[in-house]
């Protein structure tokens, strides 16, 4: 496992000692005076090895988050060691701990041990004694508001396959987490509103889990939250449109059983990574998605049943490399702004109603290494777009075009065409399929340098459809 820092912070550890040099004491008689002094020295000795902590010379554990610039993302303050848990039992008196916030931590641990109905891996077995930071899934690190000490810091339980009636109770009493991991167990239950306490947590994967209800708006309004993967479980209704509104990095939300429309303030989102794919949306994309021009990089829209035109707007996005809206109900003709499209290298429209001619200029972009047009209506395409076909970039099987293999049945198109072909609403502002919102130099269009030949493509967005697979680390 790759080694980062899960706090900022330097390493500059010091001892913990415990002040006895004064203890007062009400002495008033000479047979209780004698008693004291006879029995000082035993509670010295105990009252020392109970609180006197211990200190190590390893070095702090550090995790792999799965994604650049792992740090903590919030502002020192007060930790509320007091505060943490004030239903658990104490720790054994003949245990000693590191430090004071490892030790409070301890109780949260065990009583959440105690609740795992399965352990297929032995994991929790190494869940004893008082070096947390050793525990098979616990990560320690030096924490913002003391980097003199260590706190429990990170835990990663991917593919650990625990089972576990809830973590409520577990993860929301840890209050220097800032890194939850667990893809890929048998977890159930609700995501507690108490998360929104952690002040530096700023990664919760809880995919390919066994989660269901409603989306866990616990989460909602964790501005120190820059990482959110809720993917391969079974929540269903409404996506809350606040969460379009949170700084986040990455959003995934694929595979489950969300059914609505998009939400109007989608283009809101600074999120770079955005996965709706296989679930229920319906309705058109909103034209807002222009609006995360500077930001969107990657969103899957693929197996929902979205309607409607593309919006002219996608064309905007020209920071993005990934757009797939693959199998769904979108119809109409490609907006000539896919043109501006620089930067995409997979652009994934199979499966749908499109129809009429394939842009040249969107062919001409030069960095497709996938341009997915299958299974659609499509009926022309110039020299640019065969040339793609010829280098294995372009797929546009299952379509209407004259002279190509493996074409719908002419009478199949004609009825498309004839009786089932809808038009885009040209009444909408600005929306005009023909016009390209970017300067492009078309009278040199068919001496573009050639588009990338087909490669293996490596996403994080497309790493996200595979349940038990962590998406690799983001560039």
């Amino acid at each position: 496992m790759t080694c980062t820092r899960l706090y900022k912070g330097e390493k500059k550890a010091k001892n913990i000692q415990t002040n006895m040099s004064t203890i007062p004491f009400p002495v008033k008689s000479p047979v209780l005076t004698f008693i004291i002094l006879t029995l000082l020295p035993c509670f010295l000795h105990a009252l020392g090895d109970a609180a006197v902590y211990k200190i190590t010379s390893r070095e702090a554990l550090e995790i792999n988050a799965g994604h650049s610039g792992i740090s903590g993302k919030a502002a020192a303050s007060d930790h509320p060691l007091g505060e943490v848990c004030n239903c658990s039992p104490s720790p054994a008196p003949d245990l000693v701990f590191e430090n004071q916030r490892l030790a409070l931590v301890y109780p949260i641990i065990q009583s959440f041990k105690n609740i795992i109905t399965s352990d297929p891996l032995g994991i929790t077995s190494t869940w004893v004694g008082s070096d947390i930071c050793n525990y098979r899934g616990f990560y320690c690190d030096n924490p913002p508001d003391d980097p003199s000490v260590r706190a429990l810091a990170g835990i990663d339980f991917n593919g650990y396959q625990l089972a576990a009636p809830t973590l409520d109770g577990f993860i929301d009493l840890l209050p220097d987490l800032a890194i939850f991991h667990a893809n890929t167990n048998n977890f159930t239950g609700i995501i507690s509103p108490k998360i929104a306490q952690l002040r530096y947590l700023y990664e919760l994967d809880i995919s390919n889990n066994l989660f269901s209800g409603q989306f866990p708006t616990a989460v909602l309004g964790m501005n120190g939250l820059s990482f959110l993967d809720i993917r391969f479980n079974s929540f269903s209704g409404s996506v809350p449109a606040q969460i379009f509104t949170q700084p986040l990095d990455v959003l995934f939300i694929n595979n489950n059983n969300f059914m609505q429309t998009l939400p109007n303030n989608l283009g809101n989102t600074p999120v770079r990574y955005l996965t709706f794919a296989n679930n229920n949306f319906v309705g058109s994309i909103p034209r807002s998605i222009g609006n995360a021009s500077a930001t969107l990089v990657e969103v899957l829209f693929l197996n929902n049943k979205l309607s409607g035109c593309l919006p002219y707007e996608i064309g905007l996005l020209t920071s993005a490399t990934v757009f797939d809206v693959g199998n769904n109900f979108l119809t109409g003709p490609i907006p000539c702004s896919f043109a501006c499209l620089e930067k995409m290298e997979v652009l994934k429209l199979a499966g749908n109603q499109f129809y009429g001619k394939i842009p040249e200029e969107v062919c001409g972009l030069g960095n497709l290494a996938n341009l997915s047009l299958s299974d659609n209506y499509f009926r022309y395409l110039g020299p640019t777009c065969r040339s793609l076909i010829k280098r294995g970039v372009l797929d546009v099987s299952n379509n209407c075009i004259h002279g190509l293999p493996n074409q719908r049945p002419a009478a199949e198109c004609w009825d498309f065409y004839y009786f089932h072909l809808k038009h885009c609403p040209s009444s909408l502002p600005r929306y005009n399929a023909n016009v390209v919102p970017c300067n492009i130099n078309h009278s040199s269009l068919h001496s573009l340098p050639p588009s990338k030949t087909a490669v293996s493509f490596t996403s994080p967005s497309y790493s996200a459809l595979v349940s038990h697979r962590r998406p690799p680390p983001l560039p």
